[in-house]
């Protein structure tokens, strides 16, 4: 299981001061050193977190992929495009809310999502949709052309008891649903030290996103160390670098 980790909070603790620290960038390499198998990073319409220069210096400076989460607006395409990053994933976005609240609806973009792929696969960028754990998002998101999709674990990690085996069912039945129409799958969104091993045991998945939990982890830790724990609870080749 691969690592994905979310830089993002790193950038709005920058934010709520407007200065220069914590420099995100940095933060890649930490995180990059720790063993992680890819960054992330949302550039939001709204740059609330992530500026555009942050964009431009990551892919100058880490080894490893850049998945940039974006949403598909004429913006933040164009952006994209120029930057270059290893793969986009294409997200819902929304200004009033705190963060990503649900999948991408690709089954109700179908024409304008075909066209935004076709863009991105001509440049040579690879392109993953975050979606629920919904069969007809995922056979849309074939349709489309797309090569990827990234499992929204947010009602799994929402949800307790009996309810949590039920959305955990769901996300390995949409897993097994992708693979067969030959998707790559990912998943993230709300995974934390407490309950991403169940998601870890599901057969397929490669790579898990995860942000939020381990800039808070590395709070008390450090990044490093934040890092190597959820690496360990993967059971990642980099967990012991």
């Amino acid at each position: 299981m691969k690592l994905g980790v979310n830089i993002d909070h790193i950038a709005t603790l920058r934010q709520a001061r407007k200065g220069e620290k914590p420099d995100p960038i940095e933060g890649a390499l930490v995180c990059e050193k720790a063993g992680a198998d890819s960054i992330v990073c949302h550039l939001r319409e709204d740059r609330r977190h992530i500026q555009d220069k942050d964009l431009s210096l990551l892919k100058k400076v880490i080894k490893i992929p850049l998945n940039l989460e974006m949403a598909a607006t004429d913006e933040i395409i164009k952006i994209a495009l120029k930057e270059q990053p290893s793969q986009v994933t294409l997200v819902p976005e929304k200004r009033e809310e705190l963060t990503t609240e649900g999948g991408l609806d690709v089954k109700g973009n179908l024409e304008h999502l075909k066209k935004v792929i076709a863009r991105f696969k001509k440049a040579g960028i690879s392109v993953s949709l975050f979606v629920d754990p919904e069969i007809p998002q995922i056979k849309a998101s074939k349709e489309v052309d797309s090569q990827s999709v990234e499992l929204h674990t947010g009602s799994y990690a929402e949800t307790e008891g009996e309810g949590r085996a039920e959305e955990l069912k769901k996300l390995r039945e949409a897993t097994e649903f992708a693979i067969s129409l030959g998707l790559k799958v990912d998943a993230g969104h709300g995974l934390n030290y407490e309950n991403v091993v169940p998601i870890c045991q599901i057969p397929g998945i490669e790579r898990l996103n995860i942000g939020h939990s381990i800039i808070a982890r590395a709070v008390f830790a450090g990044l490093e160390e934040a890092v190597k724990e959820m690496l360990n609870l993967l059971g990642g080749e980099n967990a012991n670098r």
